[in-house]
């Protein structure tokens, strides 16, 4: 699998659990979201604006899309805080290692703010991307088990890579239309 046949098997909308281990609070979170995942046209003025900010020839790029996701999270019961958000995601295919690359985003998981990450994929087709931020780390796998069920584990670390803050498991089913 290369990284566009990973992108046009995640497009849909997913119905996504995950359970969150906040190491450093004690706690445990279940959120439960709807993910939409869709592609974007490589002239796409957000993709293009991606591309320039982080001086990437939009020749080279693969597969850009936009993932939004709308949730609710038990993390604080007497708020039941709704979570939701959009990020426009950019991959670019090092010319060498087609199955290893930059992913460029315009929010990060770890953090609010533009990041760019390290991805390869796996022999067996697992997407796992590493992104370094200001404060932290983010490591993030997902497979997919079959093509409506996918798996995504995340972990983010202290910005040192050594201690492990949150570790968080997520089951994605894909929303099928009649």
């Amino acid at each position: 699998m290369d990284i566009n046949q990973f992108i046009k098997s995640s497009f849909g909308q997913w119905r996504s659990q995950r359970s969150a281990h906040h190491l450093i609070f004690s706690h445990f979170e279940a959120v439960q979201s709807v993910i939409d995942i869709v592609g974007l046209a490589p002239d796409d003025p957000a993709v293009l604006a991606l591309c320039q900010n982080n001086d990437i020839d939009p020749q080279r790029i693969a597969s850009p899309f936009r993932m939004s996701w709308e949730g609710e999270s038990d993390w604080n019961e007497d708020q039941n805080e709704e979570l939701k958000g959009t990020t426009v995601l950019v991959p670019v295919p090092d010319l060498s290692f087609p199955n290893r690359g930059k992913l460029l985003r315009d929010q990060g998981y770890a953090e609010t703010m533009p990041a760019v990450g390290d991805y390869h994929l796996t022999d067996d087709g697992t997407f796992v991307l590493l992104t370094q931020y200001e404060r932290a780390a983010a490591e993030e796998k997902i497979w997919f088990v079959n093509p409506n069920l996918r798996f995504r584990i995340s972990m983010i670390k202290s910005s040192d890579g050594v201690g492990v803050i949150t570790a968080s498991f997520s089951s994605e089913i894909r929303s099928l239309k009649s």
